[in-house]
């Protein structure tokens, strides 16, 4: 039986020795490596080619969710899980559109442990139940408030079509989100987002971003 192997990152010692002690118990885990910080975790993934990374979201010098991103750009099936004490909701949103593959929250009881990281390491998404719940209730916080928010009768008075997307993506700008934030948002990527915003700048015939928000705004779009 082929282990599982296990990168913790996490800038308290006192936690990464107690996840080590209690997954070094299984005999289907391996614990190959630990980290104390983000960029220290890049480091051990060259070094070590863990199978999955539990990856703490606060610490020094590199948080989890920089460590996520780069990792994933250099080996995009890592399993990465996100470990917090806490269901913040920006930090769901920018975790799952960077690629994470689930939250687990640090006071999780051990059978929970184990049970998630087995499950993470087949492609599982993991999230715990105060999570989705959080998660749910923003993303019906903002699909209401774009519904309430694009006049789709004066876009189309003024010859303009936008889809689905287009017109979330432009509800945003309005609000001067950056292109990250909106990526976070609606859980796709930057490069995704821009082009989105090159197709609103052409069915609008502007030519940049502050020009587009005022044709918006002029639509009744906020």
């Amino acid at each position: 039986m082929t282990a599982i192997k296990v990168l913790i990152a996490d800038d308290q010692t006192l936690m990464r020795e107690g996840l080590k002690t209690i997954i070094e118990l299984e005999e289907d885990m391996e614990v190959v490596a630990t980290a104390q910080d983000g960029q220290d975790a890049i480091e051990k993934v060259k070094m070590f080619e863990p199978n999955l990374i539990l990856m703490d979201i606060k610490m020094p010098n590199m948080n989890g969710i920089d460590s996520l991103k780069k990792i994933k750009k250099l080996n995009p099936h890592m399993r990465i899980v996100i470990l917090t004490t806490f269901a913040e909701d920006d930090y769901i949103i920018e975790g799952l559109a960077s690629g994470a593959d689930g939250f687990l929250l640090k006071d999780m009881n051990y059978d929970q442990l184990i049970h998630s990281i087995r499950e993470a390491a087949v492609g599982q998404l993991m999230l715990p139940t105060v999570i989705a719940s959080k998660l749910a209730q923003r993303l019906s916080k903002f699909n209401s408030a774009i519904e309430n928010e694009i006049n789709v009768d004066k876009l189309k008075k003024n010859g303009i079509h936008l889809s689905e997307r287009e017109r979330e993506v432009a509800s945003l700008v309005v609000k001067g989100f950056s292109n990250r934030k909106i990526a976070g948002q609606l859980f796709i990527s930057e490069g995704t987002v821009k082009n989105y915003i090159s197709e609103i700048y052409s069915k609008l015939g502007v030519k940049d971003r502050a020009q587009a928000i005022v044709y918006l705004k002029e639509l009744q779009l906020k």
